[in-house]
């Protein structure tokens, strides 16, 4: 199967990310602060687990500092965060954090089919877009509506490819 679908490159996604901080600087509320910073919790962790825990201080500080200072502050850190390149490493720690949310649900063979995807892509036989796609259907069918509203998937995951949990739901449904 041809895979027609272009992943976006380092310079796009931090692009989108800016821009939809531009957005945050507009509207000028701390609530907006708290929304893009949970909406990106996954990217930015993908980019750099330091720069999260910073961040997370910065949008928890609200009470103590002005919300002007906050918003050059969290920028600042925001665009050196945005620098790191995500590695196999980061996307891979990225993707057990969000095993933890529906872990407990899985059957045995959707648990040892999420760890083989996971060696796959460590294994660089499928990118992280694929297996974003193969996860992203998941968090609907365990109604992890916060995980699903992650930019993480919107930036990164491959909609064209195929879904393994879709198919092992199909032959659970015939059995």
């Amino acid at each position: 199967m041809q895979n027609h679908h272009k992943e976006l490159n380092h310079k796009e996604i931090k692009e989108y990310v800016c821009e939809r901080f531009e957005n945050v600087k507009i509207n000028n509320k701390v609530k907006y602060l708290v929304e893009f910073q949970a909406m990106n919790k996954f990217l930015i962790m993908a980019h750099s687990q330091e720069q999260l825990k910073v961040l997370g201080r910065i949008v928890a500080s609200n009470k103590k500092v002005k919300f002007s200072e906050m918003l050059v502050e969290y920028e600042k850190n925001l665009k050196l965060c945005l620098e790191f390149q995500p590695t196999i490493k980061t996307h891979s720690n990225v993707i057990m954090h969000m095993f933890g949310f529906f872990s407990k649900e899985f059957s045995e063979l959707e648990r040892d089919k999420f760890f083989e995807l996971l060696t796959n892509y460590k294994n660089e036989l499928i990118t992280i877009g694929d297996i974003l796609a193969e996860i992203h259907p998941i968090l609907f069918r365990f109604n992890q509506t916060y995980l699903a509203s992650q930019t993480y998937f919107l930036l990164y995951s491959n909609p064209d490819s195929g879904n393994i949990f879709k198919i092992l739901d199909a032959k659970k449904n015939i059995t």
